[in-house]
Order: C-alpha cells, then sequence, then structure tokens
C-alpha cells in the first residue's frame, strides 16, 4: 500500500476516500484502554467530562486499565487499538512480549517526556498530544501566576491567615502595566497568553529557536537569545518543551543574569531550571520572587526551602486545572481515537516518522476497510 491520501477533513485516510462511517460489528471490535490515574479512589473520574462518551456514541470499546501504574506495561495494554493516558510513562518495556501492541498512544496533555518516542515508532505506535486542549487552560494559568508573584498573593494571605496585617507594608507589589516580559518558548500556548497580555501594554522578548521571525514579529514580540531575555525580563516565564537541549537551560550563570527586582515562573516542565541554583538565587535575594507549577521532583521534597520562603508562589503541577482543561483535553485525545478507529492519521502527532511504518500503514488501511470507508 502506498503512502496516505488526504481525506475530507484534512488528516491522511489510509486506503480509502471519503468520511468515516464506523461500521459497528464488522470485523473485531476496536478497543480502547484509559489509564487508571485518571480514577480517585473511590472509581470517579477525577477530572469529570472529558468526553469518554463520544467513544460511546461512535460505537467504541473502552475500559478503564485495571491497574495504577507508573509505567505501562506490555501485560496492560497488549490487543488494545489505542489508550488514552495521562500520567504513566511508555518505554520499550510497553511493548517487550506484546502479541499486539496498540496502535497509539493518546496523551492527555502536551508534555510527552515520560514517552519513548523511539520506542514506540520502531513498534509502528502513533503517539498524539492535547496542544489544542491544553492551549487557553495553560496560557491563562500562566497569567493568574504572573499576577499572583508580582502582587505577592500568597503571602498577603498568609498575613491575614496567621494574623500578621501589620506586616502588609513589607509586601508591596509590582504592577504588570507596561514591563517586560520574557518568555522561553514562544510556541502555541505562549503565543495565546502574549495576546492575555495585550491589554497590560508589555513589552515582550522570547527565545524560541524554531520560531519563525516573521510570527514573532505579527505577534509584536521581539526574538533574542537566553541570556538577552534573562537579562532585561522584569518576569521570565518558562513555557518550552523539556528536551535534552532544555534540561537545565535556566542555570545559576543565566539566573544571575536576572535583575534583583525580576521574578521567574515555569509553567512548562520542573528539569527546565535548575531548582538548586534557583534556591541560591531565592536566598541570596539575587532575584525578587519565583512561581512554580512544576518541580524537579515531584512532589518536592517535605524539607525543600521553597515551602518556606514566602517569596515563592506554588502550585502542585495543577494550576491550569479547570473544565476547560478537561474537556479540551479530553476532547482532543478522543478525536484522536475516533480518527484511527476510522484509518486516519490524527492531528497532533509528535512522532511523524512513524507515518512510513508499513506496520502502521497496514493496520491503519484495515481500520478504513472495516469502518466502512469506501476505497
Amino acid at each position: 500500500m502506498g503512502g496516505p491520501a488526504l481525506g475530507a477533513e484534512g488528516g491522511a485516510v489510509f486506503g480509502a476516500e471519503g468520511g468515516p462511517s464506523l461500521a459497528v460489528g464488522e470485523g473485531p471490535a476496536f478497543r480502547v484502554g484509559v489509564s487508571r490515574d485518571f480514577l480517585d479512589s473511590d472509581g470517579r473520574n477525577v477530572w469529570g467530562d472529558i468526553r469518554l462518551g463520544e467513544l460511546d456514541a461512535a460505537g467504541i470499546d473502552w475500559h478503564y486499565l485495571p491497574r495504577e501504574t507508573g509505567e505501562l506495561l506490555a501485560a496492560d495494554v497488549d490487543g488494545l487499538d489505542a489508550v488514552l493516558f495521562a500520567g504513566p510513562a511508555v518505554t520499550e518495556r510497553t511493548f517487550e512480549g506484546a502479541v499486539r501492541p496498540p496502535l497509539l498512544f493518546a496523551r492527555f496533555g502536551v508534555g510527552y517526556d515520560t514517552v519513548d518516542l523511539h520506542a514506540c515508532t520502531r513498534h509502528g505506535a502513533l503517539v498524539t498530544i492535547t496542544p489544542d486542549g491544553a492551549r487557553r487552560p495553560v496560557a491563562t494559568a500562566a497569567l493568574a501566576l504572573l499576577l499572583a508573584v508580582l502582587h505577592n498573593l500568597a503571602a498577603k494571605d498568609r498575613l491575614v491567615r496567621l494574623g500578621r496585617w501589620s506586616e502588609k507594608e513589607q509586601w508591596m507589589g509590582l504592577g504588570l502595566t507596561g514591563r517586560r516580559i520574557g518568555l522561553i518558548g514562544l510556541g502555541n500556548t505562549a503565543r495565546d497568553l502574549v495576546g492575555l497580555l495585550g491589554p497590560f501594554e508589555t513589552d515582550i522578548i522570547a527565545h524560541d529557536p524554531y520560531c519563525p521571525t516573521e510570527t514573532a514579529e505579527s505577534l509584536g514580540v521581539r526574538l533574542a537569545d537566553t541570556d538577552t531575555v534573562m537579562a532585561e525580563s522584569d518576569a521570565v516565564i518558562v513555557m518550552c518543551a523539556l528536551t535534552e537541549e532544555t534540561h537545565h537551560l535556566i542555570d545559576a550563570r543565566r539566573l544571575a543574569l536576572m535583575k534583583p527586582s525580576a521574578v521567574l515562573l515555569n509553567v512548562a516542565r520542573g528539569p527546565i531550571v535548575d531548582e538548586a541554583a534557583l534556591i541560591d538565587a531565592l536566598r541570596s535575594r539575587h532575584i525578587r520572587g519565583a512561581g512554580l507549577d512544576v518541580f524537579e521532583n515531584e512532589p518536592p521534597a517535605p524539607g525543600s526551602p521553597l515551602l518556606t520562603m514566602d517569596q515563592v508562589t506554588l502550585s502542585p503541577h495543577a494550576l491550569a486545572w479547570t473544565d476547560e482543561m478537561s474537556t479540551g483535553n479530553g476532547g482532543s485525545a478522543v478525536r484522536a481515537v475516533l480518527d484511527v478507529a476510522a484509518g486516519r492519521l490524527p492531528r497532533f502527532v509528535v512522532n511523524r516518522d512513524v507515518t512510513d511504518s508499513p506496520q502502521l500503514i497496514d493496520r491503519l488501511g484495515t481500520l478504513a476497510t472495516r469502518a466502512g470507508v469506501r476505497v
């Protein structure tokens, strides 16, 4: 079978043209596993509505995986066509000994640092993420954290709770209007944040080696190297993906470039920032404060100095967790599942090299035929 042809909805359809019509009952059922970390101890989905009802409506056979695990093993997923997951890692062991491994791993979220993309590609498995669902929730979370840090919201909350009202003069905040905001990463979520910052008349500078100059210019953003962003910004917000290239990108040397009045925020992944170096910068008052939704180790150790620093605002990697995030991420992941069930390539495939896999092409072609799409 040749390469994919573009279908009516813009996705690639293998061996077929036209829209899908899932023919339930023709051939083996398309089976989907949903990772068990979505459930609380009472068996309720902690995210609420993540659009799993759309799988029911399409006649898709789905179930929660029988055990909660930090790493998906072959025994957990063998025989499934797709896995919709949040927390568990996908590794080589996910495929070891599997007779019929999943065709799709649809991640609920945008990070994929716990997914071995090379292993998935070798075994003909697609990996998708949900940038369309996470974009606005994460952008608004970044704005909320920025305002909270600049206004010393966490410290002021503690003053009231601890009866230290008279100390409020010590916690004068900084206004956002007219400040220079530095972005480490100018992907879709950061670009959405640029729009949200518009009414505050901020000057925005960013480092992103993959962002076209014309895109930045259209947003009114000045591109610069990382050192320049760190040195010139009143607030630096980390919004890039965690890769080998970005691990400890924000280290002691770069923190030393920041203004003493500046703050650092991380809403991406903890290991992008050298946490020990950040603690030193905060202790020495070299920077004004920090806002962290993510940490190098999650959760942070009970003795972490970050937990006792008044100038630091913390969140348990959940600042963007809203009903908007639930339905957005869930809907995007479910659409990826439905696309594959119809023999189409889904949007937001991370390991694009896998689309040349004969194993993938063959299985998608079979699914397209089974779905009743005219060849």
